[in-house]
């Protein structure tokens, strides 16, 4: 045992390590920063955020003494049985959970309150890694990505209903640990273009987002071909019918949408379409055809994800970021006060313990998931410098410990972990600034709660053991 244990401490990454503990220090100085009530400095107290956030410390520390103990065989062995577990515990919270800020996904047992949900992304990482590490694995199968999309996004449908859409955002990020591994480039782009068009659609009228789908089918169809009359065969009569119809709907039926018109004519258009493929035997006609079609399909749905699936406080969050509505002291107050509390901060902050904006209490949810704006205002552009290549060197030092993992096992998960940390950083510093939508996720090892602190800890353990072990073939 004492032998293992020698083992496991000379190989240890203990930069990694480090890092870690230096984060996790200040993440808890900032927590105490941004709660303190003057009249009450009772360090270990529960009854305060910051002596609740040091026991959680304490307990991370035996949570990765744990992770580095258990064999790394065991992560790899159990994967399955780990995922299946958690994937009960969504499930339990759908029926038992507490709701807790509009979402219900928490267990409460006593004085004890455990998210599952991020749990679930340790869970997660494990099972891609055990399914996209096996032998026979090849990525430019279909079936690989729907075995892959069922293991990563099924969780996904399980927080949604839990009302946590920022939890559930973060499993998207595992499509880059497979586009490591292989997956074809086209499953990216069209994701990419899903996003856009998303984006697009809350923007512009759908008619006009319909007819930019149909100017990109036509330009993609001429790089693929090469060919001006091919080109002018499908563009002469789809422009010439919208016309016509866009005219007689507006005499006959004034009240009719204009969509009605851009949508109908390849509609119309499609059976001709496709017996010219056919019969010319146009290479990627087809293709090009489904992708027309499935984008405007994607468009009018939409509406339906915007008003049915995202809350309202979210759908109002999103219109404030894109300019489409403003609202100063509603959804658009959070991120104001952020700003200016980080803007307030300057070169070198105003000192520990002397944000204003922190005191006064400016700034909703200081400690959860705007606590970097503690960060600015108390330690300045300097500060925020120090804490984001912290993050840095944690996201670089974890990149270059995949890539020299023997194991496929390890190296996939290493990556996942990876784009996790990534995720959170950006997306939680983003939201500070305005850059991103409010989605309420953490701060790695800065954010107040227990459930974020001990799941990061544990994802980033598992990997440093198994980083320890790398010259073993885990499989």
């Amino acid at each position: 045992m004492q032998r293992r244990t020698n083992s496991i401490l000379n190989n240890l990454d203990w930069l990694t390590v480090g890092i870690y503990f230096i984060l996790v220090i200040m993440g808890w100085f900032n927590i105490y920063s941004a709660v303190l009530i003057e009249d009450q400095h009772e360090t270990f107290s529960m009854a305060t955020r910051y002596g609740k956030q040091l026991i959680w410390v304490g307990a991370s520390v035996v949570i990765l003494i744990i992770a580095l103990i258990i064999d790394s065989k065991f992560y790899s062995s159990f994967a399955a049985i780990i995922y299946a577990s958690i994937i009960f515990l969504l499930l339990a919270v759908l029926l038992v959970g507490t709701e807790i800020n509009g979402a219900t996904s928490w267990i409460v047992i006593g004085p004890i309150r455990l998210q599952p949900a991020e749990f679930s992304k340790v869970a997660t990482a494990l099972a891609l890694a055990k399914f996209l590490g096996r032998h026979n694995f090849k990525p430019t199968e279909f079936k690989t990505f729907i075995g892959f999309s069922l293991i990563a996004f099924f969780p996904v449908v399980l927080i949604l209903a839990q009302n946590d859409t920022g939890s559930a955002l973060v499993f998207f990020i595992f499509l880059l640990v497979y586009f490591r591994e292989g997956m074809p480039s086209i499953y990216l782009i069209v994701g990419l273009l899903a996003g856009v068009l998303f984006l697009l659609s809350l923007i512009l009228p759908t008619y006009t987002i319909i007819m930019l789908i149909e100017a990109f089918a036509l330009i993609s169809l001429y790089i693929l071909r090469r060919n001006r009359r091919e080109l002018l065969v499908a563009f002469i009569p789809l422009v010439v019918l919208t016309v016509i119809l866009w005219i007689g709907f507006s005499y006959l039926l004034p009240d009719t949408s204009k969509t009605i018109s851009v949508v109908l004519a390849p509609v119309i258009l499609s059976f001709w379409y496709i017996v010219k493929i056919y019969k010319h035997k146009i290479k990627h006609g087809y293709f090009i055809l489904a992708v027309l079609f499935a984008s405007i399909s994607f468009t009018y749905s939409v509406d339906y994800v915007f008003d049915n699936v995202l809350g309202a406080h979210q759908q109002l969050r999103i219109k404030v970021l894109l300019g489409l509505e403003s609202d100063p002291y509603g959804a658009g107050y959070n991120v104001n006060q952020s700003m200016i509390a980080i803007g307030s901060g300057g070169p070198a902050g105003k000192g520990y313990l002397q944000g204003t904006q922190t005191k006064f209490k400016f700034v909703p949810e200081q400690s959860t998931d705007f606590i970097f704006c503690t960060v600015g205002e108390e330690w300045g552009f300097l500060g925020t410098t120090v804490v984001l290549l912290l993050f840095l060197a944690l996201l670089i030092r974890l990149v270059f410990l995949a890539e020299r993992q023997k194991s496929k096992f390890s190296r996939i998960y290493g990556y996942g972990v990876a784009c996790i940390f990534f995720f959170h950083v950006a997306i939680n510093v983003g939201m500070t600034i305005g850059l991103a939508p409010v989605i309420g996720i953490p701060l790695p090892f800065f954010s107040y709660g227990g459930s974020s602190l001990w799941a990061f800890t544990l994802l980033l353990f598992i990997f440093l053991k198994l980083d320890a072990n790398r010259d073993q073939l885990i499989t």
